[in-house]
């Protein structure tokens, strides 16, 4: 039996050893090709061989639920941009709270009587609002409560125009932000969706409608959150991106083209992942049909999103998050090992399933085995220590790198306290907080039936 267990460790270890070095493979070849490629942005940009473009119809889709507190800035903050054709569509999915009153006063809405063509299944209407202001117009649907994608077939069965973009309640985008997502649909005519960065809006300072300062707040956990949306936004997206791969594009800001969602069915009102569904739904109906298409992702198209402040609020989003990427995954299987998908199949597909997916199993399970070895005197604690800390360096700086490349592509100031604050960060998010995300997504897989269904509710402050 002892003989057994040894040997089954040791399996067990080279799994776990080849499992990390697969990971800090991909990150590191993952920062290399985002740094070469936001260095060739910004040197057409340097040089003007940028064309900007503000002329493609665009509706701009915000789903809410008890967004009183934030819903006014966000709609406000859009009327601002430096785009000529766009209209916006606010959709108050049964809120509880004051959020349509807030819009009708603050915008001085009427209410009208107008038909929509419910071209995508949605819970109906049951008032219309509008208004233009300086020139946009504004559209507000009550209807009742059916859920993020619910509200967001709502919104593109209303919108005018042959783009949308989806944008959640407490985001804001900068003023160049629309003009830079719609980039690669004139570069490219394939293109049926573009993901665009996010960042932590409680990080940076802004000025006449843009991010120019780059600072981190007291809130330790709102920091590491941070150090992580750099290192996703900035390393696995760009170098997926170079070979279509994409399988989410984040629901705080995204554009599509409206005649292809339309088709492919449009957002799945019971799925907690409805921004990683939809990708893989139209890359399933793509492929099937033969359709020559791009998934894009636009690292200069900014957006800022607040991060959860308590880790009440942290648990409650990842929760939702790793059910969502349960549900996403499970429902499309098919693409799977399966040629007709290529690379999105047999790298992008399995990656999210080794690596976010099921990674909290994993990284538990790898702990628990070194656990059982030291029990059993089998564990080589010298090797086992110099591993670690070479894997949490080298993590670090992958961290540290990411961030270093959001400071120079968006020209930042930042102060040297601060960097030599993310640098503690970056450890600390190395060795702690992740492994704190790991138990919560455990959770959720673990209260996957009862919460399957459960959103959560998160403060907005």
């Amino acid at each position: 039996m002892m003989d057994f267990l040894r040997e089954f460790l040791y399996v067990v270890s080279i799994f776990y050893i080849t499992y990390l070095i697969i990971f800090t493979t991909f990150s590191f070849f993952s920062i290399l090709i985002g740094a070469y490629r936001l260095y060739v942005s910004d040197r057409m940009v340097r040089f003007k061989n940028k064309l900007d473009h503000d002329d493609l119809p665009v509706s701009v889709l915000i789903p809410a639920y008890n967004e009183s507190v934030a819903i006014v800035n966000s709609v406000t903050s859009l009327l601002a941009l430096e785009y000529q054709l766009y209209e916006i569509i606010v959709v108050d999915d049964g809120s509880e709270d004051d959020t349509a009153q807030k819009l009708i006063d603050e915008f001085d809405m009427k209410l009208v009587n107008r038909p929509i063509d419910h071209v995508l299944g949605c819970q109906p209407e049951e008032a219309i609002y509008e208004s233009i202001v300086e020139g946009v117009p504004i559209t507000l649907i009550r209807k009742k409560n059916g859920g993020k994608g619910d509200a967001l077939n709502m919104g593109i069965n209303a919108s005018r125009y042959p783009y949308f973009i989806c944008m959640d309640a407490d985001s804001r985008l900068q003023t160049d932000s629309l003009k830079e997502i719609v980039e690669p649909v004139f570069e490219d005519d394939t293109v049926v969706a573009v993901g665009g960065m996010i960042l932590i809006s409680q990080c940076v300072q802004i000025e006449d409608g843009r991010a120019v300062r780059y600072r981190l707040p007291s809130n330790l956990l709102v920091c590491m959150q941070a150090v992580e949306y750099n290192r996703s936004f900035l390393a696995s997206r760009i170098f997926m991106d170079t070979f279509n791969g994409n399988l989410i594009i984040s629901g705080a800001f995204g554009l599509f083209k409206k005649s292809t969602v339309v088709a492919a069915g449009g957002y799945s009102p019971d799925n907690l992942g409805e921004d990683m569904e939809l990708v893989l739904k139209l890359h399933g109906f793509c492929r099937n049909n033969g359709m020559k298409y791009r998934m894009s992702y636009q690292p200069s198209a900014i957006c800022l999103t607040q991060a959860p402040t308590s880790f009440q609020d942290l648990r409650t989003q990842r929760r939702r998050w790793h059910i969502g990427l349960l549900q996403s995954m499970f429902s499309h299987r098919r693409i799977m090992f399966n040629l007709k998908f290529g690379l999105v199949s047999f790298f992008s597909y399995l990656y999210y399933l080794a690596y976010e997916l099921l990674s909290p199993i994993i990284e538990i399970f790898g702990i628990l085995t070194i656990i059982l070895a030291a029990y059993m005197g089998v564990l080589n604690v010298g090797y086992m220590v110099v591993f670690l800390v070479v894997y949490a360096i080298f993590g670090s700086i992958i961290s540290l790198s990411a961030f270093s490349q959001q400071i120079y592509t968006q020209k930042f100031r930042v102060s040297l306290l601060d960097m030599l604050k993310t640098l503690f960060l970056c450890i600390l998010e190395f060795v702690f907080f992740r492994y704190v995300l790991v138990i919560v997504r455990l959770v959720a897989f673990i209260r996957f039936r009862k919460n399957k269904n459960t959103w959560g509710k998160i403060k907005r402050v």
